[in-house]
């Protein structure tokens, strides 16, 4: 049975609400925004922003739902998060991905997928800051730098058959340290984040592989620059470098590059018509996911986020 995201973003934004004192509030758009994961940051990856409107000795949450579509997936994500004194943030995310063009691997072998198959994943995240200040260091060179990690338990209903031909691992955790540098006077942030990763498609196709894949953890930066354009609309792309575990195991089983994994990037715009509502929009270009069932197609498309933060 298919759940319910929404209602989990909603159920824990209203239990942590009585805890949220976050009055003041940081400027507008320098928490970022929601990531597909959960962690603030960019609509693809974190960065060293601790989420929500709350600074210093403040408690503040938000709560995200965000829709990728392209020409053959679609991703829905609900997601919340809290910061704590601008120190520390714990996030949770669901992922609800249509997995549909996978009746095609019926086709290679007998793997029993079912018509209409989503995958569905559940993210923990957890990030704490452990120097620098973006906005009251921004007249230096020091950057804002956290470290953080994403706990991923990936839900593949019938495509498990899938999961075990690949020899790949149910739950992973990717760790990152990312550094955020904010550029006040000239409205411009710069963000790096290196993560430490065995996830297939962000772990939508499980963890690791069998040989002759890669099954080891493997570096992979992410890079994002963000321009203001005025106080409350930013102008912003990313670039995220992915590994490729699986395509050595798919060319073994004598099926070229079908399992070949792309390095994703997006242009976006993101849009704080008030203090406490965001709003992304951005063209995003995901690579070829899984080209052997989508005939080599890349997948580019739209992403659309909306964010509630206090």
């Amino acid at each position: 049975m298919r759940q319910h995201y929404p209602t989990l973003a909603v159920a824990a934004l209203a239990f942590i609400s009585p805890w949220a004192q976050a009055d003041t509030g940081k400027l507008l758009l320098t928490g970022g925004v929601s990531s597909i994961d959960g962690a603030a940051g960019g609509g693809l990856g974190p960065w060293a922003v601790i989420g929500s409107n709350a600074t210093e000795r403040e408690i503040g949450a938000s709560a995200a739902i965000t829709r990728l579509h392209t020409q053959d997936y679609g991703l829905t994500v609900a997601s919340a998060a809290v910061g704590i004194h601008d120190r520390v943030e714990l996030s949770i995310a669901q992922q609800d991905f249509d997995a549909s063009p996978a009746l095609a691997l019926n086709g290679i072998a007998a793997f029993g997928v079912t018509p209409g198959q989503h995958i569905t994943m559940d993210i923990l995240g957890a990030k704490v800051r452990v120097a620098g200040d973006a906005v009251l260091e921004s007249d230096s060179w020091m950057p804002q730098i956290a470290v953080g990690l994403e706990h991923k338990t990936v839900h593949p209903g019938s495509l498990g058959s899938v999961l075990d031909f690949l020899g790949t691992k149910r739950s992973g955790t990717d760790l990152y340290v990312s550094a955020t540098k904010l550029f006040l006077a000239q409205g411009l942030l710069v963000n790096t984040t290196l993560r430490s990763t065995n996830a297939n498609q962000n772990g939508l196709l499980g963890f690791g592989s069998a040989s002759p894949g890669k099954n080891q953890r493997s570096l992979q930066p992410e890079v994002s620059v963000a321009y203001l354009l005025s106080k409350n609309l930013a102008l912003g792309a990313e670039y995220r470098f992915k590994p490729n575990n699986l395509e050595a195991l798919g060319a073994a089983a004598g099926l070229g590059s079908a399992l070949r994994e792309d390095n994703w990037a997006d242009v976006f715009v993101a849009w704080a018509p008030t203090k406490n509502l965001s709003l992304t929009l951005a063209y995003v270009d995901l690579g070829r996911i899984v080209p052997g069932v989508t005939s080599d197609r890349k997948q580019t498309g739209a992403y659309l986020s909306a964010q509630i933060a206090f």
